[in-house]
Parts: C-alpha cells; structure tokens; sequence
C-alpha cells in the first residue's frame, strides 16, 4: 500500500510544472489515497478553491484535505474570517478534513487552525480542545490493528526546518495523540520535508508544489505501508 503526502499547492502561486509532474505519478503509480495536509490555496479566493479542488478530484484517487492558514479569509477580512471562513469551499468542500479508512490505515484529520488568536501572527497553530477531542474519538473507532495516520496543517511541535508551526497546545496534543495510539502525524506549513521520532510515533512533514519554495525543491511524500509497518519516502521533481 501506498499514500502520496502532499501539502501547501498554492493555488493562486502555484507551480503548474509541478502539479503536473505529481499528477503524472498519480496516474502512473495509481496511490491508494492522497492525503492533502492544507493551504490548498494562496488568498482563499473561490476561484482558487474551485481550481485547486478541480485539481484534486481529477487525480482518481481517494483524497482528504485539510485546511491551512492560507485556506482562511485573511486578517484584512475580519468578518468573513470570524464569522464565515468555510463558504468559498467550492469544488473542494467534499474533500475538506475526510476520514479515510484503507484497510490496514485509518487517516484522522486534526484542525490546527484559528480563526483568532491573542497574538499579531496569525498564520500560527493552535489545537483547540474540540478538535482534540474529535480526533481522539476517531481514533478511538478505528479497526483495531490500523496504523492510525493523523493528519492536520501545523506541525505539532518544531521540526528540523527554517519554517516554523508554532503551534499553541501542540506538545499536549501530540502527547495525548501518542497515548491513543497514533502511529504517525502528518502535517505540512513549512514547506520543506521532515521526518523525525517522537517516542513510538513518527512526525512526517511534507513539502510544497507552490512556488513558495525554501530549501526544497518540489516535493512531495510516499508513504510506503506493508505488514503493520511504513516508511516514508521523499520524492522531488528534480529527481
């Protein structure tokens, strides 16, 4: 079994060479699900949201997608953002935080976005209770057996990369994600990979299709699944 982990396209600053060359192994390679850890778009315009969903539901695969700080009205939209963040969803809305269940993995979604927060960067995380909460339960109901695979846009705690999630109560999150039985957290924000031990369980971070490149070209990752074990692949269009 296999996954594509893919985060941050951009739409509105995307890279079409890219997004071209990721369908083309989806379509070659035919991945049990794409798991899309958020910022699907640039401004959170509809005519984003409508492409990048387009986009998204053209792979043939199953999909599920988080949301991003991008994938929010931004701050010089106030109203919009506090009180109606989730209507420009478009094409894409059906795809938005989906369980998936494969035989052998269940993918739980994690929101780790904040519509307000008591601090001037906004693009920050944070774990709201709540979203915890939801998340615990699903685990909770998994097969028993599955590698549990949460996924959300902030990493929980700092990776080994120049971004950075920030993520408010991110450390009790993973914490409590680990004493349910998470096997992995996949996130993306900072647009480069990572990979890294967090007791039993895996942090996996994946990188950007955008424009919005740091240290990494390109990139995305394969999440390769075989008798109750993965590994984790990262895969660049320059390879």
């Amino acid at each position: 079994m296999r996954l594509f982990h893919v985060s941050d396209l951009h739409f509105g600053a995307e890279d079409p060479a890219a997004l071209a060359w990721f369908a083309e192994c989806v379509a070659a390679e035919r991945p049990d699900a794409v798991v899309m850890t958020g910022d699907l778009t640039m401004r959170a315009r509809p005519s984003e949201f409508d492409a990048g969903g387009r986009w998204l539901r053209a792979l043939g695969v199953p999909v599920t997608l988080e949301i991003g700080n991008h994938d929010i009205p931004y701050y010089w939209d106030p109203l919009r953002r506090l009180f109606a963040p989730y209507r420009r969803y478009g094409a894409a809305e059906k795809l938005i935080e989906r369980p998936l269940a494969i035989p052998g993995v269940s993918i739980v979604p994690l929101s780790t976005i904040s519509r307000a927060q008591f601090r001037l960067d906004q693009s920050k995380g944070r774990v709201a209770k709540p979203s915890l909460d939801t998340a615990l339960a699903r685990i909770a109901a998994a097969p028993k057996g599955d590698l549990i695979f949460v996924a959300g846009h902030h990493p929980l705690i700092e990776g080994p990369t120049t971004g950075s999630g920030r993520t408010r109560h991110g450390a009790q999150a993973l914490a409590a994600l680990a004493a349910a039985g998470a096997d992995a957290v996949l996130s993306g924000h900072v647009h480069d990979p990572f990979d890294i031990p967090y007791g039993k369980m895996r942090l996996i971070g994946a990188g950007t299709l955008s424009t919005r490149l740091r240290k990494t070209p390109p990139s995305f990752n394969e999440i390769r699944v075989a008798d109750g074990r993965f590994e984790t692949l990262v895969r660049t269009a320059e390879a």
